[in-house]
């Protein structure tokens, strides 16, 4: 039986939404910026900016390496962005909101995850999963905040 879990990571981040979510939405020029060096070999497959881009990648985690293609969507264009793996029912979550001023974002990426081992095993996979990416993200927001602080262009 399958079981669900999701990691979750916030941040504020020293820049305006908009120009957080600008670089979180563009796998061309601004995404491959801020992702930790675990994420390897960003290819934009179409599009390259929001709503219908498709991308593959792949991420070494305990000393293999998994490649992924993931669709991406806009359910609230702006605000959150979503990538959904084409292979499974994986999907992470990126939600930029105005912070405490229009020069702060607030940041949570949430990912939503299955794992089909049950009992011990499965309880293993969702803890050490669990704890790489969430230090994986911590990551991915601190490069985005040093990569969002700089001048655009």
């Amino acid at each position: 039986m399958a079981t669900r879990y999701q990691i979750t990571a916030s941040r504020n981040v020293a820049a305006s939404a908009a120009r957080v979510y600008d670089i979180i939405s563009d796998y061309r020029n601004g995404h491959p910026n801020i992702l930790p060096s675990n994420f390897r070999n960003l290819h934009v497959e179409r599009g390259g900016r929001g709503a219908g881009t498709i991308i593959t990648f792949q991420v070494r985690a305990f000393g293999q390496t998994q490649s992924f293609r993931h669709t991406v969507e806009e359910p609230e264009p702006g605000r959150v962005l979503v990538e959904r793996d084409t292979a499974g029912p994986a999907m992470t979550t990126f939600v930029v909101d105005r912070g405490a001023t229009e020069r702060e974002a607030r940041v949570t990426i949430t990912s939503d995850m299955t794992t089909t081992r049950s009992g011990l095993l499965g309880m293993i996979e969702r803890s050490m999963s669990s704890a790489f990416l969430k230090r994986l993200y911590d990551k991915e927001l601190a490069k985005l905040e040093r990569f969002a602080s700089r001048p655009p262009g």
